[in-house]
């Protein structure tokens, strides 16, 4: 792709600044029109070492206005975020609605280091590169902009302009050793970055190769990308988003009106069980940590069928040390502002601990898509989008856990009888609780659907009978123990 791009025509001096004039007023413009918009804006610098990324960033920004952009440079990922999924540390980073976000290396730049470097094989590079093509088609999905330059020079000019930064202490600061190890095996660096931007580069997010020798003229191409880019986001940024097949593997699950809630236990094997039960858990929790095994467990069901109580007798079994949980209630205004996924990444575990989630991202294909807080196009390709992140965490090495915890209407209005009248329980039952056990038809249909379209062989849904909490309790601890039985090869 670098050899093959085209490098446009260099104008006269003249020339030059007067479209780089118009080009930076231009960009100022269209700052308050994205702002206006809540448009979003990720802009991406990859490159040659010594290639000027630095020094490019700052003359494009020069006349934007600093409350609405942030500038941040990618380090390798440190030890701490190797225990996060690869694509953590970025998605963590993505702007919020009406705000640019300019990124010095990204993702380019760890996946090339690390295949340079005989850190990754062609299986694993194949994984990335369909994870990075997921996530910036992601992005763009949901309303971002996603602009990625390379910066080339060649290997001439590199070592010019490293030999150049080397003559003085003052400046040699800015040459590290892959720098000099780049310049050294020039060719091998270009196959590796040449054959990322083929992999890489798509109709929503393509890549634009910036013949870098002169900086100002680099500055002007892309400048001049820059604003064709939000000229063209501010036309389309109404239209509605092409709904994508499902391409992951599905079990066949049950509707809700086929499970059987008559199950139960009874309270003396119940005691006896569940002890046996949590000291296995207890156990196993131990060695998954040893082995850095990350387990994420999701909870969803209706109002009153026991998540709590499900829960407490999970974690009871674990090291305080080693688990969170976490109540995922509304989104606030800044976790709305940016891609519905956005908050849950954020709140992932590291590797050989435990993250239970009290309601989960699904919120997006059942509360969200009843209520009318986001659009049919939004619900209806949340589908694609939670497979996607899901895959992420399963290729990662995630253990995922999906529980439905599943009563019938009459347990539920007795459950919320009881509250009501108890005193002490009153806190629990809400009016939002009495106005969703009204639409109690439409949410079936609504879950019934989310877990046909993403009860995935690598992160299935578990319905949890639970017109017997105790039932539901055990079998809840019964399938934790066997997955991480599984994953620990245990026999």
């Amino acid at each position: 792709m670098i050899e093959n791009y085209k490098a446009l025509l260099k104008p006269e001096a003249e020339e030059l600044q007067n479209r780089l004039t118009q080009a930076h007023a231009r960009l100022f413009a269209q700052q308050m029109q994205m702002k206006d918009r809540n448009l979003p804006v990720l802009i991406l610098f990859e490159g040659w070492g010594a290639a000027g990324k630095g020094t490019l960033l700052g003359r494009v920004i020069q006349n934007l206005d600093p409350r609405f952009f942030t500038a941040v440079s990618m380090h390798q990922p440190t030890a701490e975020e190797k225990r996060k999924p690869f694509l953590t540390r970025f998605m963590t980073q993505i702007p919020e609605a009406g705000r640019f976000l300019f990124m010095d290396s990204g993702w380019m730049s760890e996946i090339c280091h690390d295949v340079l470097m005989d850190r990754m094989d062609p299986k694993t590079y194949k994984e990335r590169i369909g994870s990075v093509r997921r996530f910036e088609r992601g992005l763009t999905d949901n309303g971002y902009l996603v602009l990625k330059f390379f910066f080339h020079i060649s290997k001439k000019e590199q070592k010019k302009r490293l030999d150049n930064l080397l003559e003085t202490k003052n400046t040699a600061w800015q040459v590290d050793d892959f720098d000099l190890w780049e310049n050294k095996h020039y060719d091998k660096c270009f196959e590796t970055y040449d054959a990322f931007l083929e992999d890489t580069s798509t109709a929503s997010s393509p890549w634009y190769v910036i013949d870098a020798k002169s900086k100002k003229w680099a500055e002007l191409q892309i400048m001049e990308t820059i604003v064709a880019g939000i000229d063209m986001a501010l036309k389309n940024h109404a239209l509605t988003v092409p709904l994508i097949q499902n391409t992951f593997p599905l079990r066949k699950m049950p509707k809700l009106s086929e499970v059987d809630l008559s199950v139960s236990v009874d309270p003396e094997v119940y005691k006896e069980e569940l002890k046996a039960l949590q000291t296995r858990l207890h156990d196993l929790h131990n060695q998954a940590y040893r082995r850095g095994i990350p387990i994420i467990i999701a909870y969803e069901g209706w109002d009153a069928a026991g998540k709590g109580g499900n829960i407490k007798r999970l974690t009871s079994a674990l090291d305080p040390r080693g688990y969170e949980v976490i109540p995922i209630a509304s989104p606030k205004p800044f976790e709305k502002s940016r891609h519905h996924l956005w908050r849950f990444w954020v709140r992932l575990p590291k590797t050989g601990h435990f993250a239970i989630f009290d309601r989960t991202w699904y919120g997006r294909v059942m509360v969200e898509r009843l209520e009318g807080f986001c659009s049919e196009n939004d619900w209806q390709r949340a589908y694609n989008e939670i497979n996607e992140f899901e895959k992420e965490l399963s290729d990662w090495g995630a253990i995922i856990i999906k529980f439905w915890v599943h009563i019938d209407k009459d347990t539920q209005l007795a459950r919320f009888t009881e509250r009501q009248n108890t005193p002490e329980k009153q806190w629990k039952i809400t009016d939002e609780d009495w106005r969703n056990r009204e639409k109690w038809d439409a949410y079936e249909v609504a879950v019934d659907e989310m877990i046909a379209k993403t009860s995935t062989t690598y992160a299935p849904w578990h319905i949890l009978e639970s017109n017997d909490k105790h039932y539901a309790r055990l079998k809840a601890l019964r399938i934790v123990i066997e997955n991480l039985e599984k994953a620990l090869d245990i026999k």
